[in-house]
């Protein structure tokens, strides 16, 4: 029996998160060369249009531009060293989709520097030190043409005038989670809950337990403790025991700093269709029996700095969902005890695993491949796979204790 979802948190009215501005910029000719980062660098990304260049959004040209080949996409820049930034720049060219929803993310971290909806020109966020930034884009209604991506450091001439639009970044409580130890976090509190708790920008709980729904089995017919609308943030909570089926990323979401007391059915289950990138960042889990987070989207999962103490996976993509598509995991900075796998793809579907920097315990399987099917059959696996197509690991990143 579905339970109500009778609790909705807005973000802004469940906690106070630090505001990045948003502002218009001013035609190139009024910014300084000389001060914009970009173009010392190189850029890559998710895909190129075809015609399009990464380049060209570091050329210093607005006549030239790079677009995805789809209507989602991200494009970065980067540096040899670790470079200090605190705003960009985003010039869109005309005749592309109109972007509804994109992110700024620290690729070094996976964190989240700001985010907002609708064209963005000129974004402001803390300062930061990085070797990558990434301008993501989570919605369009059609490829959009990035002409210019500019990167400004602190006390650097960017081109703004007044602000005219908010956004929240999801900066709290670290964009970088650091190594996992193995310790449990304390809990600052309870809160009952009675149903599930949907949420929508950023909720910070505050490092609070949050319990309980389900019934503590396997059913995938329960109900999420909390579900994430499309851009969302869940930061600093603990789920109690039982959690029913943990957390759902109904889009591209950012899961930091989150803790299952029991991961019951599955901790997060990422239900994406629109391609872009969700975040695990640090956090941990523990008593689970099968797959810790759940992939039955597409695009990608990031996990970073995460600890697990007893489950079969870390991650699955999905091997028999109603719909089948391609999917990809990045794991990176993980501590594993107890576990079978680290993860598993469907490489028949072209789905990829980028590991590095995984501890892990003796036994495991680091990158399960299987042949995903159709609905109502079961995925037959294929072994273990290293330094592939799909499987891109190396052994020398894979710590045995």
């Amino acid at each position: 029996m579905k339970r109500p979802r009778s609790l909705r948190w807005i973000a802004g009215g469940a906690t106070a998160v630090a505001v990045a501005a948003i502002t218009v910029a001013l035609p190139l000719s009024y910014a300084s060369a000389a001060d914009n980062l970009s173009l010392s660098g190189g850029a890559d990304g998710s895909s190129k249009a075809s015609g399009t260049s990464y380049g060209n959004v570091k050329d210093g040209s607005t006549s030239t531009y790079w677009a995805p080949a789809s209507a989602t996409g991200y494009v970065s820049v980067k540096w040899s060293s670790a470079t200090t930034v605190s705003s960009a720049v985003i010039r869109v060219a005309s005749g592309g989709g109109s972007i509804t929803a994109w992110r700024l993310l620290n690729y070094d971290t996976g964190g989240v520097l700001a985010s907002g909806s609708g064209t963005p020109s000129t974004i402001s966020f803390a300062s930061t030190s990085l070797k990558k930034i990434t301008f993501d884009i989570t919605g369009a209604s059609a490829a959009p043409r990035i002409a210019e991506f500019e990167t400004y450091s602190s006390g650097s001439t960017t081109p703004t005038t007044s602000p005219t639009a908010t956004t929240s970044p999801t900066t709290s409580p670290t964009s970088n989670p650091g190594t996992p130890t193995g310790s449990w976090p304390s809990s600052a509190g309870s809160v009952s809950i009675s149903g599930t708790v949907s949420v929508s920008g950023t909720f910070d709980g505050g490092m609070k337990t949050y319990c309980c729904i389900g019934d503590g089995s396997q059913s995938e017919s329960q109900d999420p403790m909390f579900e994430i609308a499309n851009g969302g943030t869940l930061q600093n909570v603990i789920l109690g025991s039982p959690a029913g089926d943990g957390v759902h990323c109904l889009g591209t979401c950012t899961i930091r700093n989150v803790w299952w007391n029991d991961i019951g059915e599955d901790a997060a289950t990422f239900l994406q269709t629109n391609g872009g990138t969700s975040y695990v960042i640090g956090g941990g889990a523990k008593n689970g029996s099968d797959k810790t987070f759940q992939h039955n989207g597409n695009g990608t999962v990031n996990i970073s700095g995460f600890y697990l103490n007893g489950a079969g996976k870390l991650y699955r993509g999905c091997g028999n969902c109603t719909n089948s598509y391609q999917r990809h995991v990045v794991v990176d900075n993980v501590l594993l005890t107890g576990v079978d796998y680290v993860v598993g793809i469907n490489t028949n579907w072209g789905d990829t695993a980028t590991i590095t920097r995984v501890t892990v315990n003796s036994g495991a399987v680091v990158c399960g491949m299987y042949k995903g099917v159709a609905k109502g059959s079961e995925p037959s696996y294929l072994g273990e796979g290293w330094n592939t197509a799909n499987c891109k690991v190396n052994k020398s990143d894979i710590t045995y204790k």
